[in-house]
């Protein structure tokens, strides 16, 4: 009975962030980020001012929380050490996207779209980005990569990572998937 309690009010919160970033992203498409408000996004989906912040702690976190670099960090410590940096963490990003299903909605792509044309959003983007770098250069430091060589192999694999999801965002057509691996295969050739 606890178990099927717990489930319940989990199901419970993930609905309620979805509903919630599915008011804010449809919000942002029709009015612009900068016109749309905290108040607008939490009357759309039904709920309070107060329980938009206990899910997002800003506007902009509802259109660049980034859950992901846990896991690319666990998927780099997988990669054997003998391989260089490079290839451990191109490796590692796609043994991590393979983790993830493909994006079967547009929010993805709609995510991707307002940050990276909204100028108000770019420097939060760009701090979103430089906190998975610092995430991907840990690992490696932590395992005995020299910091130099960890933050390069880090920003040059992220850079082909972030060209691939913003290639993705503006084109119809091929899975985020395909962009991924063709965007690491220009870094780390296989």
């Amino acid at each position: 009975m606890l178990a099927t309690n717990i489930l319940d009010v989990a199901t419970k919160i993930e609905r309620t962030r979805e509903r919630i970033e599915g008011a804010a992203i449809a919000l942002f498409l029709e009015q612009g980020f900068d016109a749309t408000t905290v108040g607008q996004i939490a009357a759309a989906a039904g709920v309070s001012e107060m329980t938009f912040f206990r899910y997002f702690g800003s506007k902009e976190s509802a259109v660049l929380d980034d859950p992901y670099d846990p896991m690319l960090a666990a998927a780099i410590a997988e990669r054997p050490l003998s391989e260089s940096p490079l290839a451990r963490v191109a490796e590692g990003i796609r043994s991590a996207w393979r983790r993830v299903p493909e994006p079967i909605d547009s929010r993805t792509r709609d995510r991707i779209r307002i940050a990276s044309t909204t100028p108000s959003l770019r420097g939060s983007m760009w701090s979103n980005n430089a906190a998975t770098e610092a995430v991907i250069a840990a690992q490696l430091i932590a395992d005995g990569v020299d910091e130099f060589r960890a933050r390069v192999a880090a920003s040059a694999c992220l850079g082909a990572l972030i060209a691939a999801l913003l290639h993705w965002a503006r084109t119809e057509g091929a899975p985020l998937g395909d962009h991924i691996e063709r965007a690491l295969d220009v870094v780390v050739a296989r």
